[in-house]
């Protein structure tokens, strides 16, 4: 009689097995969805990387024209002293505003 009951648990545990093949498959099913194309990752890093490239070179255009602006070094150092900044950010600000030291004086009492 002990060889009939090993034989119902053998097919218990199959059934069982079978179960849980199936559970673990439909896991590992939506792993191979996720998983990412080296070309989309690729082209996305190129992406990323000229936009990058895009803003230094924004940045050092913006730059170069706040360099060109005309500038009264009088007039950064009455804002650097009477508003008690910085030189650099003082001649900063006016040059972000034109030189226009009433504009650049309300920007930084804002």
């Amino acid at each position: 009689m002990e060889l009939a009951d090993e034989g119902v648990e053998k097919v218990v545990d199959s059934k069982d097995l079978q179960q849980q093949s199936k559970a673990l498959d439909k896991l590992t099913d939506r792993v191979e969805d996720r998983q990412l194309d080296s070309t989309r990752v690729q082209e996305a890093m190129a992406s990323i990387a000229a936009s990058a490239e895009a803003d230094l070179n924004a940045m050092r255009m913006r730059e170069k024209e706040l360099a060109a602006v005309k500038i009264n070094a009088a007039d950064v150092d009455i804002i650097a002293s009477e508003l008690e900044l910085d030189k650099k950010v003082a001649e900063r600000t006016l040059r972000e505003h034109k030189g226009d030291a009433v504009a650049a004086i309300r920007y930084l009492l804002r």
